[in-house]
């Protein structure tokens, strides 16, 4: 059991030198050690939002996604697999009591990942579907026991509903094809799934979901977490991680270049008026960013102790706003990894791995900025959400 007498941004803390160690076996292993998944259990993250009647903290938004970013300086790949291992339980909890139960009674440690694409085929059989389907980018897969699955949905009246399935470890195989060039220890591999029979209860709509009207939407009335769509946390966890990243990045430049010196010259680096300007500006961009996301976390808190839905358009900020800031990450991390030098270029080289983890967070669906732009660009106009937008 966890020690829940000392903050939990101390008990990770005390953890982060073995995590950073562990940071090269996890870009070997292509997945997060099972010694960091050990240690992160120890402090309780993982059961940041499950609900408190199993265990869980039902933690405020802001102080679980500036834990992610603190772990993300040690590793980057286990910040991103805990984060979403740690997020599902808030989609679990908008389920019916009897998936819970199912999922956390027995064990309320139990993990789930996710590849919620709607890659599913579904075929309706009486009491839910049966279930086929490969489904990659499932992070953290490795050390999961359930999984959250898309599917579309026939529905007579709607057509294609967007939907989720939850899956059993026993029904699905992990096929090890994560081989990447950024983020490689978060395990990220592919789920194959033959003709399961998935039960109504482990079902739900997206809509659903989104609007609170799901299942489990009323479970926990006195909770505030679950007042907020659980997409715009599942979103944000991605920018905190690259927040982490980029700040490692700032420390690691200073460090290094305070002690560099020219092969052919001599020249003290850190001295140099580029060097100077280069960590001021990326330090600046860094720090805006930063404030850019808390404002948006405390807003999510804030509509969540009010028990207040969000409007149209504060989704569209919520959704996007994770966005703009991992851009602005990513060009803090370049402007300052162009100037570090051939020997940052090394495998063994902590730079060139925050290099790759950086422009790894921008390559989400839920990061890139050309469909975000897009999406915040129609609700600013008034326009109608575009379905081919999400």
């Amino acid at each position: 059991m966890f020690d829940d007498t000392t903050p939990m941004i101390d008990r990770l803390r005390a953890i982060l030198p073995q995590i950073k160690a562990n940071a090269a076996k996890a870009e070997t292993d292509r997945m997060v050690p099972a010694e960091n998944i050990e240690l992160l259990k120890g402090t309780g993250l993982h059961r940041a939002f499950q609900p408190k009647a199993y265990g869980g903290l039902e933690m405020p938004v802001p102080d679980f996604e500036n834990c992610i970013a603190l772990i993300a300086t040690a590793c980057g790949s286990t910040a991103w697999a805990i984060s979403l291992l740690a997020e599902h339980a808030h989609q679990i909890a908008l389920y019916s009591k009897t998936l819970q139960d199912e999922i956390w009674g027995d064990d309320p440690d139990t993990l789930s990942s996710s590849s919620i694409a709607p890659y599913g085929q579904a075929v309706e059989v009486e009491g839910g579907v049966r279930f086929s389907g490969e489904f990659g980018w499932s992070s953290g897969c490795d050390h999961a026991t359930w999984a959250i699955l898309g599917f579309l949905r026939d529905d007579a009246e709607a057509g294609k509903v967007y939907s989720f399935a939850i899956v059993p470890r026993a029904d699905y195989e992990i096929k090890d094809n994560w081989f990447t060039a950024g983020m490689r220890g978060t395990g990220s591999k592919t789920l194959v799934v033959k003709d399961a029979f998935v039960p109504e209860h482990r079902i739900e709509s997206v809509p659903a979901l989104m609007t609170l009207t799901s299942a489990g939407a009323a479970l926990y009335p006195g909770s505030q977490i679950y007042h907020v769509p659980f997409i715009y946390v599942f979103a944000s966890c991605f920018s905190a991680v690259s927040l982490g990243i980029a700040e490692r990045m700032i420390e690691l430049y200073t460090e290094r270049t305070q002690g560099r010196v020219r092969a052919y010259t001599g020249a003290k680096v850190g001295q140099s008026i580029p060097a100077c300007m280069r960590l001021a500006e990326s330090t600046h961009q860094v720090a805006a960013g930063r404030a850019f996301l808390e404002k948006t976390w405390a807003e999510m808190r804030d509509h969540a102790e009010r028990h207040e839905y969000p409007t149209p358009t504060q989704m569209a900020f919520w959704r996007t706003n994770q966005a703009y800031a991992v851009k602005m990450f990513v060009a803090a991390v370049d402007r300052l990894f162009e100037a570090s030098g051939g020997s940052a270029w090394f495998d063994d080289a902590e730079a060139q791995r925050l290099f790759r983890n950086s422009h790894m967070t921008a390559a989400h669906a839920y990061t890139d900025y050309d469909i975000c732009a897009q999406i915040l660009g129609r609700a600013l106009m008034g326009l109608e959400p575009d379905p081919s937008l999400f």
